[in-house]
């Protein structure tokens, strides 16, 4: 129910008619936009943990109809998840950490307004903003670099990232300089100012940016696909990848030998659902926890300067 609005000493200002209706009307909105984006990922629980075979019988919608574990058995019993999941966590903290590293020792030299060169780089890095050279030339590069089925791969290309520095300069921005020119008195150079002053005041800064990189590591795929060939270093959103291009049963026991072992014919839509879901455990886990980070960071990133 709508509370009634207080004024500056406490006192209740009663809701108009209109001002009632419309709140009713924005908390029926959101519960129906709450519902649209709950219900999918409700829809896949309920199917991953619901019998194979009677899935086939279709109709569920609200709760399972015959509980079951055997989905998620079928996929654990292939040790190529695991694997899948060691590189994916491998490459998610390693890019992200040396991706900020990378990102924020250029920002922080872009934000010097008398670095020799400085609008030259600042205009190189906003064309990357906009134009790309696109899939085949970023293949050669690889290729040239050594860097085909490489797990090197997953790191070096992400180094930097334009967008984020701009993030970071705009903080480093709002540092005072003072701080910097006491260093420099007592004898400081700028590679020791930025790790042992720049960087720990800038947590906030650099939390929202390593949530940025670690969120686009765990996610993506599409590096996968492009450039690695070698089953152990497939990330575990390939695998999910590979278990949702499969139309049928036998062919998703093609891509996943250990399901071969299985003596009942499992329908593959409750095994895509169930590699679903345990894909998306791990981030949906630790998001929450690191929202908070987000925020603060972006919005001290934007305003600062």
């Amino acid at each position: 129910m709508l509370e009634d609005k207080k004024d500056n000493t406490g006192n209740k200002l009663l809701l108009t008619k209109g001002e009632r209706i419309f709140g009713y009307f924005n908390v029926f909105g959101m519960c129906i936009v709450v519902f649209l984006v709950f219900y999918p990922l409700w829809y896949a629980i309920i199917h991953s943990f619901n019998d194979p075979t009677d899935s086939m019988r279709g109709s569920i919608f609200i709760l399972p109809r015959v509980f079951s574990l055997e989905n998620y058995q079928v996929m654990l019993s292939n040790p190529a998840i695991f694997r899948a999941f060691g590189v994916t966590i491998a490459r998610t903290v390693i890019s992200s950490a040396t991706g900020v590293f990378v990102t924020a020792m250029v920002a922080y030299g872009l934000s010097k307004r008398y670095l020799i060169g400085r609008p030259v780089f600042l205009t190189i890095g906003t064309i990357t903003l906009v134009f790309s050279a696109g899939m085949i030339p970023s293949f050669f590069v690889m290729q040239s670099l050594g860097l085909l089925d490489s797990f090197w791969v997953y790191v070096i290309p992400s180094l930097f990232n334009f967008y984020n520095a701009l993030i970071f300069m705009t903080f480093f921005r709002g540092i005072p300089d003072s701080i910097e020119e006491s260093a420099k008195i007592d004898g400081a150079n700028d590679f020791f100012i930025f790790v042992r002053i720049i960087l720990p005041l800038s947590m906030p800064v650099i939390a929202a940016i390593t949530l940025f990189n670690g969120v686009w590591a765990y996610n993506d795929f599409v590096t996968n696909i492009l450039y690695i060939r070698n089953p152990n270093l497939n990330v575990v959103q390939y695998f999910l990848f590979e278990a949702i291009q499969a139309n049928t049963a036998r062919a998703l026991q093609q891509h996943m030998p250990a399901i071969m072992q299985s003596a009942r014919l499992v329908r593959p839509e409750g095994l895509q659902y169930a590699a679903m879901l345990l894909t998306a455990l791990p981030i949906m886990c630790v998001y929450p926890f690191l929202q908070k980070y987000f925020i603060k960071g972006v919005l001290i990133g934007s305003v600062k300067g």
